[in-house]
């Protein structure tokens, strides 16, 4: 029972690949994307324990992950800042449950170090390919997702469950490919990569509230 999510969100994602890679994908993934979204939310409502504050604010944290899928299917430069600002809030919905959970400064301070001196060449990366108006959004939401892991890092640190780490790590990689997608070159292989490893880092997130 408690492999069903995982196989069910594994065939929702591959059945959106497939969907990408389609010529006429627009309504699929409107019905798709949301789907595999589900399967993370309802992991957390069925396993998890939202009577903690801990589950329920990751459970927050799941629906502004799943409210910004659904803000990015459109191509639209609106869509996609409402989607950033939506993922952003669920940044800060893990931070702070990851706070809640309880850090350990030492590996909290180590995790800051090790995020930021990867996040200062990928916004020199990007910085050419984003619009001014862009700009702003993206520096926030690199400095709220590189706070959201070293937060992880933090409560992995101080309890040794492997999970808020693992989670964010795969989060943060996976917004390369949101970004490379979005501000360097829009191509299939940026998905092929970037969606199993966000809704696989999403479910793992759910899964740390497990009762």
């Amino acid at each position: 029972m408690l492999v069903a999510p995982w196989l069910v969100m594994s065939a929702l994602v591959a059945l959106l690949l497939l969907v990408h890679a389609s010529a006429k994908r627009a309504r699929a993934e409107w019905v798709v994307k949301p789907a595999a979204a589900l399967t993370f939310i309802v992991t957390c409502a069925v396993f998890g324990d939202l009577s903690s504050t801990y589950g329920k604010v990751v459970f927050a944290g799941l629906c502004l992950a799943a409210i910004g899928d659904v803000l990015l299917i459109p191509k639209g430069e609106k869509t996609f800042l409402a989607g950033l600002v939506s993922f952003l809030l669920g940044h800060v919905a893990y931070g702070v449950a990851f706070v809640v959970r309880g850090i350990a400064l030492g590996p909290f301070v180590g995790g800051l170090v090790v995020v930021a001196l990867v996040g200062v060449p990928i916004v020199r990366w990007l910085w050419p390919h984003v619009k001014k108006p862009m700009r702003g959004p993206v520096v926030a939401y690199v400095i709220v997702i590189t706070s959201m892991v070293a937060l992880a890092a933090g409560a992995t640190g101080n309890d040794g469950a492997t999970g808020p780490l693992l989670g964010a790590s795969m989060f943060y990689v996976s917004d390369l490919s949101v970004a490379r997608d979005n501000f360097v070159k829009r191509e299939l292989r940026n998905r092929l990569w970037g969606l199993p490893l966000y809704f696989f880092a999403q479910m793992v997130i759910a899964w740390t509230t497990r009762r």
